[in-house]
């Protein structure tokens, strides 16, 4: 939400030098949603998998596009699989276990 500079920086590495604050706090609020869906209780393997896939792809794209800025540089799409695995455990495995 604007916070952290780091943040507005990778937009604007990844998207180019526009507005970049504007689409950091879009960024932000997405994020603020995912939350606000977590906490309804409603549809939370889709929420999962949604997160699962979001995250998953946003730190590839932030890996190729701009590895400089990353916090913990390589080792941040761990961190993001790590996230996943958490994710899935969580919320998506429950589909999957027997009654």
């Amino acid at each position: 939400m604007g916070g952290v500079p780091r943040h507005q920086e990778i937009v604007a590495t990844i998207l180019g030098h526009g507005d970049t604050g504007i689409l950091t706090v879009m960024i932000g609020s997405g994020e603020i949603l995912i939350a606000l869906w977590i906490w309804s209780g409603r549809f939370l393997v889709a929420c999962g998998w949604f997160q699962i896939i979001l995250v998953l792809k946003m730190n590839l794209i932030e890996q190729v596009l701009a590895p400089g800025l990353l916090l913990w540089g390589p080792w941040n799409f761990l961190w993001a699989l790590g996230f996943s695995i958490f994710v899935w455990w969580a919320f998506v495995r429950k589909e999957q276990l027997p009654c």
